[in-house]
């Protein structure tokens, strides 16, 4: 009963209430608050993340794990500054997710957009990448309990999706910020011209998650069995 009543609250900030943030930051602020936009998401992302933890305080541990992994998906992404679309975050965030929860691979998606964006550069775009690779990992957790996600096909079919996922949801960024208002015309031709993009980013992803999983797994699993952290 009580881990439903966390999964239900963790569903309503990660799909009402961040959405809603993502949507004031558009037509209240104009795209012109998105780094009190991006913190107040980060706060919100922890909401669930501080909710797994049920009965008990999290150990400063349990947070350095996820700064690390969010550190790790930064360098990642700075590695292969010169290949756009190319890029290991959505893997690491989803290797998180497979391994640590939903709430896990939220918070490390969110991060690691805010903070490689410090590199890349910040812009009314970074609330929504935030969204976007946070709701990979969430998803990620959730398919994660499963059992099945250290299968190759498995990977193969998460990594296209996550591409298309991400995809799909930037764009719809790009149309309601161009246009203020969601076009569903505007929509369909920001995809199209999208497509190459997206198809080098979903081929990036099941590269680098048929890669990375294993052996990410495999460290994580060892450090949540040595300090019985984020059961």
């Amino acid at each position: 009963m009580q881990k439903n009543m966390r999964l239900i609250i963790s569903l309503i900030v990660i799909l009402v209430l961040i959405p809603l943030t993502l949507y004031a930051g558009i037509t209240i602020f104009a795209d012109r608050k998105y780094y009190f936009i991006s913190i107040v998401i980060i706060f919100l992302a922890c909401v669930p993340f501080f909710l797994s933890f049920e009965r008990r305080k999290p150990q400063p541990r349990e947070i350095v794990v996820i700064a690390v992994m969010s550190a790790i998906s930064v360098a990642g992404r700075a590695l292969f500054i010169v290949t756009p679309g190319f890029k290991p975050v959505a893997a690491i965030t989803a290797i998180t997710g497979f391994s640590l929860g939903a709430e896990a691979g939220f918070l490390t998606g969110a991060i690691s957009a805010l903070v490689s964006n410090m590199f890349f550069g910040q812009g009314p775009w970074t609330p929504f990448q935030m969204f976007m690779w946070g709701m990979i990992g969430f998803i990620a957790g959730l398919l994660g309990k499963t059992g099945i996600m250290h299968k190759k096909i498995p990977l193969i079919l998460f990594g296209l999706f996550a591409g298309v996922f991400f995809s799909f949801g930037m764009d719809i960024w790009g149309t309601v910020s161009m246009y203020g208002v969601f076009n569903w015309k505007a929509y369909t031709l920001a995809l199209t011209s999208a497509v190459p993009f997206m198809i080098i980013y979903a081929v990036s992803n099941v590269i680098f998650l048929l890669l990375l999983e294993r052996p990410i797994r495999e460290k994580l699993e060892r450090i949540k069995n040595k300090y019985g952290i984020l059961q």
